[in-house]
């Protein structure tokens, strides 16, 4: 599953390498970091889908028959399955708690460099590359991320003073501002359109400053994401620049209070489907079928009050009644073991 979505991301990350000319390695970066972030919400699924599998083989090979028939009951038949489950809980916590808001924040500030940093200003080579609506540079060929070749570079900023740079080589560089490109053996062409004169500058060395044209902002806004837990419960709503995402802040941090535990309840739906109640020799199907039901109903009821308490703050303590109700009914059921018999039909 992870590796399912992971090639979604890496596909999607694609447009950085083609329009953005990064290199493999920052588009592994870029990919690599996303993964915490989307591999929170497989956990559940995958330790839910591993136990109605193992359950379900276990059962069919009647090895859970000879169990409950030696006396063994349904909660010390669900304890390896409790404990993986507990296991994906404290990893999940620290998932939430820690790796994932570093990640987010890690690929955010990646992204951030690449769309201001110097080394990934959009230079393509073979094309004309419109730096903005007055500025047109052509790279006849790109050695790396710094060396260019043939250049040429028309800007029509004053537009009675059009200049056209044509060089044989340059570099681009970094400067205190941003981007800047250093071109060497060359010549800088004016044109006069008030007396159709022309002016012809040769040089071996010239600077051209792409800063104005790549402008990157003093700071920037952190998204709830890529916040630490303290931080987001401690929130004021006059640390957020629009008032009315105050609730996406908060509802963030409760959010990823609560997530984990959805691993145990869901391990604990699969376990009642699959261990109470009588044995058929028809199979499980029906079973499996509401175990996955009921997965998809507490799935999608978890996001509907998220989402709705983020409008609603005051429901907030709901969403731990909705998180933690179940486990407790669902352990009862196992602790309670019914009685157990084989059914012929």
């Amino acid at each position: 599953m992870t590796g399912v979505i992971w090639l979604f991301i890496a596909v999607r990350a694609v447009e950085h390498i083609v329009n953005r000319g990064i290199s493999a390695k920052i588009f592994l970066q870029l990919s690599i970091l996303q993964i915490p972030n989307f591999i929170i919400h497989i956990i559940p699924f995958a330790i839910f889908i591993a136990t109605l599998f193992v359950y379900s083989r276990l059962n069919s090979d009647r090895e859970l028959i000879v169990l409950r028939a030696a006396g063994a009951s349904p909660i010390s038949l669900a304890k390896p399955a409790l404990a993986i489950a507990f296991l994906a809980v404290i990893i999940g916590y620290c998932l939430t708690l820690y790796v994932t808001p570093k990640s987010y924040q890690g690929f955010r500030n990646l992204q951030w460099d690449i769309r201001y940093s110097f080394a990934h200003v959009l230079l393509k080579e073979g094309v004309f590359n419109s730096i903005s609506d007055k500025i047109t540079i052509f790279i006849r060929d790109r050695k790396g991320q710094s060396e260019l070749r043939g250049i040429l570079y028309h800007d029509t900023t004053k537009i009675d003073k059009p200049v056209t740079i044509i060089a044989e080589r340059g570099v681009l560089t970094k400067g205190t501002e941003g981007a800047r490109v250093t071109v060497f053996d060359g010549n800088r062409q004016e044109i006069q359109k008030k007396n159709n004169s022309l002016s012809i500058l040769y040089f071996d060395r010239y600077t051209l400053d792409l800063s104005a044209f790549t402008p990157k902002p003093s700071s920037r806004f952190r998204e709830p994401r890529e916040r630490m837990i303290d931080e987001l419960l401690e929130l004021n709503i006059q640390d957020i620049g629009n008032p009315k995402d105050f609730g996406k802040f908060k509802i963030e941090a409760h959010q990823r209070l609560t997530m984990p535990i959805n691993t145990f309840v869901f391990t604990l739906v699969a376990l009642v489907c699959l261990l109470l109640g009588d044995f058929s020799r028809r199979g499980q199907t029906n079973r499996i079928i509401l175990a996955s039901v009921i997965f998809f109903t507490l799935w999608v009821g978890n996001l509907g009050i998220i989402s709705f308490s983020a409008k609603n703050l005051q429901i907030i303590p709901f969403i731990y009644a909705y998180t933690l109700a179940p486990i407790l009914v669902l352990l009862l059921l196992l602790i309670l073991n019914p009685q157990f018999k084989i059914r012929k039909a």
